[in-house]
């Protein structure tokens, strides 16, 4: 999980984002922007998967052969969830210098839910509120976009539990909240990522 910094040490890659995000936080308050921040990782999350798997499925080989990469029952049967075009996150990159991005975010959570019923009513629309700087959100957006999280490999390594984790502890240190009082235990942040990966751990 560490990579070379800019000073050439090696620093976890969950403390790098946390430093990146927390220079595009400006003027809101830790308790709303830990629902921008964990918002748009969980979306980055499904939208890897879902790209990983559409392309499996557009190549049409083995047990793929004659697959709908757009059929959401394909999605289903492989425990990943349907992203509809809007939501995508290259859609959402493309976006991400225009001063809608909110607004588009936001639509990209409604659809998601609308495809997924099981994420009904869960995923955050705050992305258009007027204390959130579209310049700071395609930015934020710019910046997940630069690492995996969903795809195989990634969820071989517990990248989003780690990165979970980490920005639950940082954000419960910056609410200034008594002890752990907003923080989610190593426990439910593994069984959230078996919510959306089975088999990742033995629970």
């Amino acid at each position: 999980m560490a990579k070379k910094n800019n000073n050439g040490t090696d620093e976890p890659l969950e403390k790098q984002l946390w430093k990146s995000a927390d220079k595009l936080r400006k003027n809101i308050d830790a308790a709303e922007y830990k629902h921008v921040v964990l918002g748009l990782i969980f979306l980055k999350y499904i939208s890897d998967a879902f790209e990983e798997l559409f392309e499996k499925l557009k190549a049409g080989e083995g047990e793929f052969a004659g697959a709908d990469p757009e059929d959401k029952d394909e999605y289903k049967a492989e425990n990943v969830f349907f992203v509809p075009t809007d939501a995508r996150w290259s859609f959402l990159l493309s976006k991400a210098k225009q001063p809608t991005i909110g607004k588009t975010v936001d639509e990209a959570m409604d659809a998601i839910e609308k495809e997924n019923p099981s994420l009904k009513g869960v995923l955050p629309k705050v992305y258009a509120r007027q204390n959130l700087d579209p310049t700071s959100l395609g930015e934020l957006i710019d910046m997940i976009g630069n690492i995996a999280l969903g795809d195989a490999k990634s969820r071989s390594a517990d990248i989003l539990g780690h990165v979970f984790e980490y920005f639950l502890g940082e954000f419960a240190l910056a609410e200034g909240k008594k002890g752990g009082q907003f923080y989610t235990p190593r426990s439910v942040v593994e069984l959230l990522v078996e919510m959306l990966e089975p088999g990742v751990y033995e629970i």
